[in-house]
C-alpha cells in the first residue's frame, strides 16, 4: 500500500499486489474471459484501489501526479515490468492517456451484474507517459509517499 502524505496529512492512497500468485482481480478475470496472460505476470503487479481525499482531486493531471509518485517509489523498491488493473470504460480513456493498453472489455464479474475493462501497461512506457506531464500533483513537492508495505517487501515472494 502506497499512501500521500501532504504536511503531515494523508491525503490517498494506492495499493500494488504483485502477479502471478492468484491474489489479483486482473488474474481471476483474465482465466475467467480466457484472455491468456504470456509474459505479463513476469514482475507484474496489479494496480488498484486509488483513493484520494476530495479536497485534492484535481482532474487527470492530479491522478497523473499520484500514479507518476507510487509507480516510483514501487519501481525503487522492488522490480517492475508489467502493470494491470481493471477499471470502468471511462477510465480505460484516461488509462490510456498514461500508457495502458486494454486487454479485454466488458469482462463480467461471476455472480454480480458489475463488468469491468482489463487494462495492462509495460512499466517504462507507463512511467514515460506520465512523466511528460507533472511529476507531481499540483500541490507541489511536499507531496511524499510513505508507509509502503507491501507482502513482496517482507520477502513472501522471492
Amino acid at each position: 500500500m502506497v499512501a500521500f502524505e501532504l504536511d503531515g496529512e494523508l491525503v490517498g492512497t494506492i495499493r500494488a499486489v504483485p502477479m502471478g500468485k492468484g491474489l489479483t482481480l486482473v488474474e481471476k478475470l483474465r482465466a475467467q474471459a480466457g484472455v491468456e496472460s504470456g509474459d505479463t505476470h513476469a514482475r507484474g503487479w496489479e494496480m488498484g484501489r486509488l483513493a484520494i481525499n476530495p479536497d485534492y482531486r484535481g482532474g487527470p493531471e492530479s491522478l497523473r501526479g499520484f500514479l507518476y509518485l507510487s509507480l516510483s517509489y514501487l519501481h525503487r523498491i522492488s522490480a517492475v515490468d508489467n502493470l494491470h488493473a481493471t477499471c470502468t470504460p471511462v477510465l480505460s480513456r484516461l488509462y490510456r492517456r498514461f500508457g495502458f493498453a486494454v486487454v479485454a472489455r466488458d469482462v463480467p464479474l461471476l455472480g454480480t451484474s458489475k463488468t469491468y475493462t482489463l487494462i495492462h501497461g509495460y512499466f517504462n512506457h507507463v512511467i514515460g507517459e506520465l512523466a511528460r506531464g507533472e511529476e507531481a500533483p499540483r500541490m507541489g513537492a511536499a507531496l511524499t509517499t510513505s508507509r509502503f508495505d507491501t507482502i513482496a517487501n517482507q520477502g513472501a515472494f522471492t
